[in-house]
């Protein structure tokens, strides 16, 4: 475990160096990968087992961190909009040595969004996307938002994070508390429902290859869907039988998805530094499918 100071704040990181064996068999690193999750009761260790840790033993540094508030993280009561999580993980990213080349991102949920607002927001940091059930639309903001505004009334003042402690259920007690905290305590429902959300415009301008799953019951189809149909280079993949569980109930497809979407993006990335290098010039972005494909 390691703390790191970004924006006056202690945030809880976590790296997994690629093994030794993988960057000798790389001609030159690839982009780090970087974990975001999603929101309240979420943190970095939904990601190890499914995805983190594959990740790296396919070659990849991996940076995992508790978003501001979340998990071990230090939870201020305030900056909980998009923005503030932009600036801190530029700022982590920076501390970390790993700003003077573009990462990839990889978002759960909520963690999805702010994957998308930092490759809009810097572009030169972010070498491709990959979103899982990514909420992208203002509908999704409302209900979250009465959502997370429902939790917060049932918790406000409860006795059940001591009860569960004297029952011994540590986890669910330090969960509760968390929630508890974070909904009760901190401005982050309301700076959910400030949040800006997502257009055609906004899909148009990505310049990085983009991978979005979502479950085939997911409400978040409908924007996944506009954003392939928009981004230059988005490929979807819709998972059959899902709802907005992909990252729990699929571990298998979704990582074999990812690694192979991580590998096209390095092994693009690397032919076009040869082409520059080269002094060819390359027309067009890096193509992973065709323009709003579905793949089965």
């Amino acid at each position: 475990m390691a703390e790191i100071l970004v924006n006056s704040l202690r945030f809880h990181v976590q790296r997994l160096p690629a093994p030794a064996e993988a960057e000798a068999d790389r001609a030159g690193p690839g982009p780090a990968v970087v974990f975001l999750h999603g929101l309240v009761v979420d943190n970095l260790s939904s990601f190890y087992c499914p995805l983190a840790v594959p990740v790296a033993r396919a070659g990849h540094e991996v940076v995992l961190y508790d978003l501001r508030g979340h998990g071990l993280s230090e939870r201020p009561p305030t900056g909980y909009d998009s923005r503030t999580a932009v600036s801190d993980l530029v700022a982590l990213l920076s501390a970390l040595g790993l700003a003077r080349r573009p990462v990839h991102l990889i978002g759960n949920s909520y963690g999805g969004t702010l994957a998308l607002h930092t490759a809009l927001a810097r572009p030169d940091l972010v070498a491709g996307l990959t979103l899982l059930e990514p909420p992208l639309s203002g509908a999704w903001v409302e209900n979250m938002v009465d959502t997370l505004s429902v939790a917060a009334l049932s918790l406000e003042d409860s006795p059940v994070s001591a009860e569960l402690s004297s029952l011994r259920l540590r986890k669910a007690a330090r969960l509760t508390a968390v929630a508890d905290a974070l909904l009760n305590h901190t401005s982050l429902i309301d700076d959910i429902a400030g949040g800006r959300t997502f257009g055609p415009a906004d899909y148009a301008r990505l310049s990085c290859p983009v991978l979005t799953v979502c479950g085939e019951h997911s409400e978040l189809v409908p924007g996944a869907r506009e954003l392939a149909g928009y981004a230059p280079d988005c490929t979807l993949r819709i998972l059959p039988g899902l709802g907005h569980d992909v990252l729990k109930e699929s571990s298998g497809v979704l990582r074999d998805a990812v690694l192979g979407h991580l590998a096209a993006v390095r092994d693009a990335r690397r032919d076009a530094g040869r082409d520059t290098a080269r002094g060819a010039v390359r027309l067009g972005g890096i193509r992973l499918g065709e323009r709003g494909a579905l793949v089965p």
